[in-house]
Formats: structure tokens, sequence, C-alpha cells
């Protein structure tokens, strides 16, 4: 079982990652394989930055033989995907949008259907937009035909839309918490929905 964490902060360091291991901690702990990628560092990559719709359906030929294209590979084998975002102007950062602007191809294979997906967000202000970047977060998913979760769990309590964080990251208690229970959350359902994922790569 394979969970990505993908960070969407131009920081390798910082809140979004603090956030994102203390999820794919968690989910490491019930039986998950997990790994952190830097979206920045590789969006970049690709021959041209922005989407332009060049071809219908998408061919992908802007990131053929890119690290982009490997990370496109590498997301078509998750289980489940967390991703994590600086709160920027109320919505997403920049380098998330750029990489699913650029998985028209991907959702032309519904590579992404039944996958589990879920979101974290944090803001420099307590209510800082943590919430629509989330939910731009799970839209974006939804249109790729995956599950999504929020941070709810039988055994702690139904949650809300996914973990939302006031920097620094680190003091923020309750977020932590939240984002384990996410993790732990995203591990479980993955592991409950494997068959359709079979199904899928079959």
């Amino acid at each position: 079982m394979l969970i990505l964490g993908l960070n969407g902060s131009p920081n390798t360091n910082g809140n979004t990652v603090f956030m994102l291991n203390k999820a794919l901690d968690a989910a490491t702990e019930m039986g998950a394989v997990t790994k952190l990628i830097h979206v920045a560092e590789v969006v970049e990559t690709a021959d041209k930055l922005f989407c332009d719709a060049c071809t219908n359906p998408c061919a992908g030929v802007c990131y053929q033989d890119t690290p982009l294209g490997e990370l496109f590979e590498l997301i078509k084998t998750a289980d489940g995907i967390i991703q994590g975002s600086p709160v920027y102007f109320g919505t997403v950062a920049s380098p998330l949008k750029l990489l699913w602007d650029k998985s028209r191809a991907l959702r032309k294979e519904k590579a992404l259907v039944d996958v589990v997906g879920a979101a974290l967000a944090v803001g420099a202000s307590r209510f800082g937009g943590q919430e629509t970047t989330v939910r731009a977060l799970q839209d974006i998913m939804l249109v790729h035909g995956m599950t999504l979760v929020g941070d709810g769990s039988y055994l702690d309590d139904a949650g809300h839309q996914g973990a939302s964080a006031q920097r620094p990251a680190e003091g923020d208690l309750q977020a932590a918490k939240r984002c384990q229970i996410l993790g732990r959350r995203v591990a479980m359902v993955a592991l409950a929905t494997t068959s359709l994922r079979q199904r899928r790569k079959g």
C-alpha cells in the first residue's frame, strides 16, 4: 500500500512539510509505504510550465522523459494521496495547481479513480483560507474520480474537511493531531478499498 504526500509549498522544510510528515508517519504506523514529494522541484522540469491544451486528448508531450513524467508514473501506482498546501490568496499554491493542470492524460486514463485522497492546509491566520484551500484540493481530486476522506475517525470524532493549521504549524498541537488522524484514515480506507484499485490496474 503506497501513500504519497504531495508538498505544494515552495519550501521543502516548512509548515506544510511538518503537517504532511505527521500524516505520513501515522499512515506508516498503519502499515503503509509512504513517500513525500516536493512538487515545486518537479513541475518546473516540463518543457512548458503552463498547460495550454496543446493536444486533445492529452498526450503528455510536454513532460515526456522528465522528472514530472516520472512523478505522474509514480502517482499512478498510489493507493492514497495526501496533498498539502500553504494558503495563497485563499486557495492552493501554484506548484500543486501546475501539477494538476498537467494531469489531463491521467484523467483520460482514469488512472486515479478509486485512489483515496485527502488534503491539508496551513495559513498565517487562524481563519486564513485553510478550508477553502482544502476544498480546492478536494475538487481537483473529485474530478479525477478519487475517493475523498476528511480528518474524521470512528475512534476519534467525525472530523471536518481535512487538517488545517495556523503557522507555525509546530506550535499548533491540535493541527498535528488532526494530521495524524487524517493519515490513519487514508491508510484505513485505502486498505479497505484495495479491490477497487486492483480492478483499475487489471
